[in-house]
């Protein structure tokens, strides 16, 4: 029979050391700006359809708008609380291929060079800026 202290798993010291590693890889310069950089992609994913001029496509400019405010919160969430949210940090790569995919697999016929390119590269950086956030935490258990 295993007895648990008395707070639950919460207070169990080893969660306690995790989630105190994690906020402190965060506090890091690089992590603060990972996460600035992600939350901008964001912000301008979601609003991509009006800045470049494809919000008559409502199927695309919906789906973009979701992305953007679903990457905006993600790195909210990263910049506030990375201790609790750092295991959600694969969505933002993920986020960032669905969005160099969704004008052929949203828009279908419909997609012209300007939603191509601006989702394409939205979508590299997002990727790239995923995969960076996903090493914050692997960085600050070598240093």
């Amino acid at each position: 029979m295993t007895t648990h202290p008395a707070g639950g798993i919460e207070q169990h010291p080893d969660i306690i050391e995790m989630r105190a590693r994690y906020e402190a890889a965060a506090e890091t310069p690089v992590a603060q700006g990972v996460n600035g950089l992600i939350a901008l992609t964001g912000l301008y994913l979601a609003a991509s359809p009006w800045i470049v001029g494809f919000g008559g496509r409502t199927n695309l400019t919906v789906n973009n708008l979701i992305m953007g405010v679903a990457l905006t919160l993600l790195a909210a969430g990263f910049a506030s609380a990375y201790g609790r949210t750092h295991t959600m940090s694969w969505v933002t790569p993920v986020i960032g291929i669905w969005t160099i995919i969704a004008p052929w697999a949203v828009a279908g016929d419909m997609a012209t060079t300007s939603t191509i390119w601006s989702n394409v590269v939205t979508g590299a950086i997002a990727l790239v800026l995923g995969m960076a956030a996903m090493g914050v935490a692997m960085m600050r258990g070598r240093v």
